[in-house]
């Protein structure tokens, strides 16, 4: 009753918001890269959520993982404060299905999925966030089995010196600066970050550094960045009874990429490499006990392809990566990826429907060569309202972990196969300046999926393929502005439903897969009632189905001083709620972050 209640007030509001925006500016486009054919945000046929700049300032989150809560079918599952360790899921999917971009470029990494996160940038260093749910395979290949997420970074747009600094709850200390420069063919973005804690708990102290660069030099782009994570990892991973692991993590990442236009022709090619290195131990006070080492390396280059016809556009590009991985445990690996995409949009009817097929084709030099087709349909009903519809295929391979890894606890599988799923979304979509909403529903059919298994409580853990998982729900979502005085406030509510059916499930316990969010409501509301003072506060429920449920509320209050000067107060899980989100992690109890801001420049 509760969860129908709350959709209830979803579907309400949303009537009297159309009703009352009848007439409405035209929302400005933003073009959406997270397709081999970039298209304005209302011409997409599938279901893209849009975090901009604006709406990281205005939020409560202080990371990006805080940030991604928020929406609508996105489960981060997080070992502790200020995404010290945190796996991303969506619609019911596990993290070794969710793809992470930065500008573009894959940060997969072979050993585990547990890594997507550790490059993750500070929030100053993002212009905008692309989500797109359902399958990615067809646009981005491997990893992107549930969806991607693709991290656009800040806009370089004048010269601009910033300082802040932070301190909170478990003496949380954490020191930004960003630096812009502007030039006459080009520019550069300078970000560094510093931030420690001892932690809420025993053996949960942290120290994270990190380093952003972008330049631009005429129609060229650099981007590189270097993350560094030391941290206490009590019960983070095999049971929650091993309190003493420790972990330190690196992640490294250079791109360099460009862009021609040769009349009809857009050609962008671009070549990265990224690195990863993880220690674990076992004891934090014994590394002799039990030490893991995993180094890898991915080296790749990619070439899209955009030419616009009278039929169209259609888009063309290849991927081709090395990886090599280097561990004491899982032994030394490699893997060649060669994937191929192609696909055509075609706008028919005055552009009332558009009609996108397309298909990739991946070799993975351990795995057999693999097609995945699918196809994005819409039908505009008028320049507001949308219905859109989209099916397709999508794969995984193993990583190393799923098939290597010896541990304490758990145990990997070398005979593993690939997952495979085919996935079905339709949506509809209704896009003013002050009102946007939408609704999905969708379903997948996997097959093959792999997660940790186990028959007993005193088993080991160990991965195995389940022959048919069917996952299906709706989500729904409506961001709703509206002016007091001059200064725009805003509402967003939203609410996703996923069940899961496991066709063959003749084992006791499941680790990371089978656990969704069956029911997840979010709502938040940001108030300014002057150029001084603005406050959003944010409220999330969310039950498992596993039964378990809970609620936080979290708040941000910010205040602009003349003279470059912003001062931020952060509570997050106001009302002390006891939860766990991964491994029976406790989650930390009310605390809070006191943050000063300072542009020199």
């Amino acid at each position: 009753m509760k969860i129908i209640y709350n959709l209830s007030i979803v579907l309400l509001f949303f009537s009297i918001s159309v009703n009352a925006q009848k007439d409405t500016i035209k929302l400005k486009e933003v073009s959406i890269t997270s397709n081999r054919i970039s298209l304005p945000f209302s011409k997409t046929s599938r279901t893209i959520t849009l975090i901009t700049a604006n709406d990281i300032v205005e939020s409560s989150a202080k990371n990006i993982e805080d940030l991604l809560q928020t929406v609508a079918g996105i489960d981060v599952r997080r070992r502790g404060i200020d995404g010290m360790q945190s796996d991303l899921y969506i619609r019911g999917g596990n993290f070794n299905q969710t793809l992470v971009l930065i500008d573009g470029i894959k940060m997969d990494d072979i050993q585990t999925g547990h890594h997507t996160m550790n490059a993750i940038l500070q929030l100053e260093s993002i212009e905008r966030i692309e989500i797109i749910k359902g399958p990615a395979a067809r646009i981005y290949g491997q990893n992107a089995f549930t969806g991607a997420i693709n991290i656009i970074t800040k806009k370089i747009t004048d010269d601009a010196l910033n300082l802040s600094m932070g301190y909170g709850s478990y003496n949380n200390k954490k020191t930004t600066t960003s630096y812009s420069q502007k030039f006459k063919k080009g520019a550069l973005f300078l970000a560094l970050n510093y931030q420690e804690s001892e932690g809420y708990r025993f053996n949960t102290d942290f120290e994270n550094k990190s380093a952003f660069f972008k330049s631009n030099f005429k129609n060229y782009n650099l981007i590189t960045s270097f993350t560094q994570r030391k941290f206490g990892a009590n019960g983070f991973y095999a049971s929650p009874d091993f309190k003493d692991q420790y972990e330190e993590t690196q992640t490294s990442l250079i791109g360099v990429s460009t862009s021609y236009n040769y009349k009809n022709l857009v050609l962008k090619p671009k070549l990265y490499w990224r690195r990863n290195q993880d220690m674990y131990l076992f004891l934090r006070e014994n590394p002799s006990y039990y030490r893991n080492l995993h180094i890898s390396n991915k080296i790749g280059a990619e070439t899209s392809m955009v030419f616009n016809s009278n039929l169209g556009k259609m888009g063309v590009g290849i991927d081709v990566s090395r990886t090599f991985l280097v561990s004491n445990n899982l032994g030394n690996h490699n893997r060649t990826a060669i994937t191929g995409f192609l696909e055509q949009r075609f706008e028919l009817f005055n552009e009332v429907f558009d009609v996108t097929p397309g298909v990739s084709i991946s070799y993975y030099s351990d795995f057999d060569t693999n097609i995945f087709p699918g196809i994005d349909i819409g039908y505009r009903i008028s320049e507001k309202v949308k219905l859109y519809g989209n099916i397709g295929y999508t794969y995984r391979v193993p990583t190393f972990t799923d098939m290597f890894y010896i541990g304490p606890s758990t145990q990997g599988n070398i005979n593993l196969k690939p997952e495979s799923a085919l996935s079905e979304e339709l949506g509809f979509k209704y896009t003013t300046t002050y009102v946007q909403f939408n609704v999905a529903l969708f379903k997948r059919k996997s097959d093959n999926l792999i997660d940790w298994t186990k028959e007993k409580e005193e088993d080991k853990w160990e991965t195995k393929n389940f022959s048919e998982v069917l996952t299906q729900g709706f989500e729904a979502s409506i961001n709703y502005n509206f002016k007091i005085k001059k200064y725009y406030q805003k509402i967003n509510i939203s609410y996703s439903f996923i069940e899961d059916d496991i066709k063959d499930n003749n084992v006791q316990f499941t680790r990371y897969s089978l656990n969704s969010i069956k029911h997840q409501f979010n709502s938040s509301i940001h108030l300014k009632l002057n150029t001084t003072l603005s406050q959003n506060v944010s409220y999330r429920y969310v039950e498992r189905t596993d039964g378990v449920s809970y609620s936080v509320v979290d708040a941000k209050f910010l205040i602009s001083l003349v003279n470059n000067f912003e001062f931020s107060v952060v509570a997050n899980n106001i009302f002390n709620a006891n939860y766990t989100e991964t491994n029976l992690v406790p989650m930390p109890k009310g605390n809070i972050m006191f943050s000063a801001k300072y542009t020199i420049y």
